[in-house]
């Protein structure tokens, strides 16, 4: 059994992550995307005894996608656990993955349950099937219409009752995922064109079409802190987007006209541009009022100074 965590700085949490892992695997595998000096050396140190450890650094950043094909390669184990490095995996959960998987016909594969620190299911935990159509909907918030409606379904379940046993999933997050080593490479793996984001949408595409099962288990419940990276969330988004696109053509584009997938990536894009413009304007207020408390405060001191002096 051989767990494999990706890492760009990931922070604190980081810790945590791997003891929760310790007893759960057989191996567990960082891959170093990129971290503070010391901060990996520091996280090891702070996680208990139990399943060997082992490092791979030195390459840089080469994404989510590149990252875990490098630790599925290097992996011993029968199955594969791939997990985000701020998420805790809970006592006793690989063993529950394990045993379900053994109801299943291969090749499969799992998603856990992912719930925030509130204990409340995350959104991406269960995802239908990601169409242009739907992804139209989610944009223009069609769904809020007729939410009933079989055309204005949305992406995203966790809004919806939890199953209480593990249930078909057209998409499962790529935060937890766990399934059999020979049926991860049997599926070819991540698809390294995505750099980050939407290669678990793709990946999960892709292994349906291949004959295999995707199922959520919600017999598992993984708490996941999100936002423990400090890369920057403007480039994310960027990334993210740019793989939405890239998602779209790479499945749609003979299913779908060409000008509805334009009209989508224009959507899309255009959603990013407003974001990048409401963070440059609230990082330009922040430093409006930076420089405006430091002005009031310097005129403070100089009217202050002049009474003392006329005081004289």
């Amino acid at each position: 059994m051989s767990a494999i965590v990706v890492s760009y700085y990931t922070g604190p949490v980081l810790a945590r992550c791997l003891a929760s892992l310790k007893s759960e695997v057989d191996e567990i595998i960082l891959i170093d995307n990129g971290n503070p000096p010391g901060a990996i050396e520091e996280a090891v140190a702070e996680t208990p005894e139990g399943a060997s450890l082992r490092i791979l650094s030195g390459h840089g950043n080469i994404g989510f996608a590149a990252a875990c094909n490098m630790g599925a390669a290097s992996a011993g184990g029968e199955f594969l656990l791939f997990i985000n490095p701020d998420a805790v995996m809970p006592a006793g959960g690989v063993a529950r993955l394990t045993a379900d998987g053994e109801t299943l016909s291969r090749p499969w594969l799992q998603g856990a349950k992912l719930i925030g620190p509130d204990g409340e299911e995350q959104q991406g935990s269960r995802r239908a099937a990601l169409t242009p159509w739907r992804a139209f909907v989610e944009a223009t918030r069609l769904y809020k219409l007729a939410p009933r409606h079989p055309y204005f379904q949305r992406f995203n379940l966790h809004a919806q009752e939890c199953p209480v046993d593990i249930t078909p999933t057209a998409t499962i997050s790529g935060a937890c995922f766990f399934l059999p080593r020979a049926d991860y490479a049997a599926a070819s793996g991540m698809d390294e064109h995505y750099f980050m984001h939407f290669e678990d949408v793709d990946f999960c595409l892709r292994f349906a079409k291949a004959g295999g099962g995707v199922y959520f288990n919600p017999h598992v419940s993984v708490t996941h802190f999100k936002s423990s990276s400090r890369a920057n969330p403007i480039r994310i988004e960027a990334r993210k987007t740019a793989g939405a696109v890239r998602y779209f053509n790479a499945h749609f584009s003979d299913a779908y006209p060409k000008p509805f997938l334009w009209l989508v990536a224009g959507m899309l894009w255009a959603a990013f541009g407003l974001l990048f413009v409401k963070r440059g304007f609230m990082k330009m207020l922040r430093v409006l009022r930076l420089w405006a408390r430091s002005g009031g405060g310097a005129i403070k001191r100089a009217r202050a100074m002049a009474a003392r002096r006329l005081s004289r």
